[in-house]
């Protein structure tokens, strides 16, 4: 079922989930964690209910929340230096997304979306008037810089990257950056930089934020989200960095779609910021990850590149079937192997199949264990 625009009523994600249940299958299909959260978190939001905080905060978001943002991103090994009007709290990094799309986009702006990504991309391109180019990435998940410069036209008004990204976990680098500046520095192309996985780089390294960069920052909307920091996506809190300019520009779009977002929960995730270690959080997910293809080796299915962020590892099955479709071949696993995935070719709106799926390591222990058991005794 299709809406005006070409795009489903219902996402992929949604239905492979569903599959899952119906079947009673081990589900590494999504995102969403199934461990608690740290009890401090719970503790605060508690105390945000004691005080009474139910209103709105101000346009930008909680003062308390702000300042420890700026702290916060001050104290990384990639500093990040912030001034208080380079900070705004928002809902979600869907809704960050589509409103920055909604303050630079004329009808008619090709925004460029690099595949596999984010479902949400290409219909919040549309909604807002533009279009929507997508390049895609090389089998090894890099940026083919020659080819990607062919997608840039005199059209071209915005460029979405996502680093740590969903679903390949590939991380963009310093020099990334840098050569994605020197193709677009001079012409007004904008930023959209999506980094809701920056607690989540593994194996030494460090996240680098496209806001580090000295000019490409100028043009920057950079999305976080504490969601995926604290495993809180329903407390509905995220942030966005851009400079005052374009903050302003986004401020004036956001105060009439949702003008702020959840009053108790920012609260609660200022005071916990106060105490957070991202260290921590980084070294459990790696744990979860090395566990995941540690035993994903004792199968056909073949991890040939290990995520370097995210909480996601993409798998090749064509060792087990070269005839179905990616899928064929997901609903086969969580159906007849009781382990549920999504296909590669759901992050992808230029073409319907590939040689992939993905899987979600942001679970218990226990069930990658499971899991995992039940593919190396029944592949």
């Amino acid at each position: 079922m299709e809406n005006i625009y070409g795009f489903t009523h219902y996402s992929f994600f949604t239905e492979m989930s569903a599959l899952a249940i119906k079947h009673n299958s081990f589900d590494l299909s999504l995102g969403l964690p199934d461990f608690d959260i740290d009890n401090r978190l719970k503790l605060f939001l508690k105390e945000a209910a004691d005080l009474q905080c139910h209103q709105y905060e101000p346009l930008a978001g909680n003062p308390l929340l702000i300042k420890n943002i700026i702290t916060y991103n001050a104290a990384r090994i990639n500093s990040i230096k912030l001034k208080e009007n380079e900070v705004t709290i928002v809902p979600c990094a869907t809704f960050a997304l589509y409103t920055a799309l909604k303050s630079i986009l004329n009808q008619g702006d090709e925004v460029i979306v690099i595949q596999p990504s984010y479902y949400t991309y290409g219909p919040s391109i549309i909604l807002n008037g533009g279009i929507p180019v997508y390049y895609d990435l090389d089998n090894d998940f890099a940026v083919n810089w020659e080819i990607f410069q062919k997608c840039i036209s005199e059209k071209t008004k915005a460029i979405i990257v996502n680093s740590p990204q969903n679903p390949t976990g590939t991380i963009w680098k310093k020099n990334d950056w840098s050569q994605l500046y020197d193709l677009i520095k001079n012409q007004e192309i904008y930023l959209i930089s999506e980094e809701i996985y920056d607690t989540y780089c593994y194996d030494g390294l460090d996240h680098y934020s496209s806001f580090l960069h000295p000019e490409l920052k100028n043009r920057t909307f950079c999305i976080f989200s504490f969601g995926k920091m604290f495993h809180t996506s329903g407390w509905k809190v995220s942030y966005l960095l851009a400079p005052e300019s374009l903050t302003a520009k986004f401020r004036c779009h956001q105060q009439y779609i949702s003008y702020s977002a959840n009053t108790p929960a920012q609260y609660a995730i200022a005071k916990y910021l106060e105490v957070f270690d991202s260290s921590e959080n980084r070294h459990i997910m790696q744990g979860k990850r090395d566990l995941f293809n540690e035993m994903i080796a004792y199968t056909p299915l073949e991890a040939t590149k290990k995520a370097e962020g995210s909480v996601f590892q993409v798998v090749n099955f064509r060792s087990i079937s070269k005839k179905m479709t990616d899928v064929e071949f997901s609903k086969w696993l969580t159906i007849e192997k009781k382990t549920a995935c999504l296909p590669l070719s759901a992050f992808y709106n230029s073409r319907q199949n590939s040689d992939y799926i993905r899987f979600s390591f942001a679970k218990k222990d226990e069930l990658i264990i499971q899991a995992l058991e039940y593919l190396q005794k029944n592949l």
